[in-house]
């Protein structure tokens, strides 16, 4: 398959004119565009925490508590840029369709049960983890949430995150609700709520059909109209009603 080269449209004056050519940057919201969709730096805290200052310091008040009760809060995953969730997005879609023979629609289906479009994580935001206990030893990928339940390997971390960890502002986005959609249920995917809640009103306020639509990596050609709008109501907005 030949790559469809990745156009940079990037650039905060390209971004003001082509997406939403009524808006100037000096008549930005408090969280621009790119800051949004994770295409440019922002500043981090934390050597292997990654986050925004006020969320910093929240998780380390939180990382002490659960300490002193035995679990150790591991991050696995935090901020991540537009240009990471576009190597994740594109190397699944190649491994579906090349290898698995999946029709490119099925494909993006599966993938978006547990990651995101690039440009829509929330882990662009510098508000998010992905976090588990660090004491307890475990074979192969640690996000599953069966290693979650009863009796588990991490039952005791989600026990006490299930207790404590509102008091931090650290929301569980995408819960067990059965009446939820979108994404899968993720017990060890964490939100800073003073931080993330604005966000995503600010990313909400955006045209994200049309930004996502101008966007070029491997898959992207295939989103309909239909699809980004469905997208946008059960994964980006089918959430923690704590985090709306």
């Amino acid at each position: 398959m030949h790559r469809r080269s990745f156009i940079k449209k990037t650039g905060a004056a390209g971004i003001a004119m082509t997406v939403l050519p009524g808006i100037t940057l000096s008549q930005e919201m408090e969280y621009s565009i790119i800051e949004l969709m994770g295409k440019t730096d922002i500043e981090l805290y934390g050597k292997g925490i990654n986050l925004r200052k006020e969320a910093h310091d929240a998780f380390i008040a939180m990382k002490k508590a659960a300490y002193s009760d035995g679990i150790d809060l591991k991050i696995v995953s935090s901020f991540r840029s537009f240009q990471r969730q576009e190597v994740i997005f594109e190397r699944k879609f190649m491994t579906y369709t090349e290898e698995d023979g999946m029709d490119p629609l099925a494909a993006i289906d599966k993938i978006i049960e547990y990651s995101t479009i690039p440009g829509t994580s929330r882990h662009h935001w510098g508000t998010d983890i992905d976090v588990i206990d660090g004491y307890p030893k475990t074979e192969g990928d640690v996000l599953v949430p069966e290693k979650f339940g009863a009796g588990a390997v991490f039952e005791n971390f989600k026990a006490w995150m299930d207790e404590n960890s509102e008091t931090y502002d650290f929301h569980l986005v995408y819960t067990d609700d059965p009446k939820r959609r979108g994404f899968k249920y993720e017990p060890w995917h964490y939100s800073y709520a003073p931080i993330s809640k604005p966000m995503l009103e600010a990313f909400r306020s955006k045209n994200i059909v049309q930004l996502l639509q101008l966007e070029e990596f491997y898959g992207a050609e295939h989103f309909t109209i239909g699809f980004l709008k469905n997208y946008i109501q059960n994964n980006i907005l089918d959430i923690n009603r704590n985090l709306l």
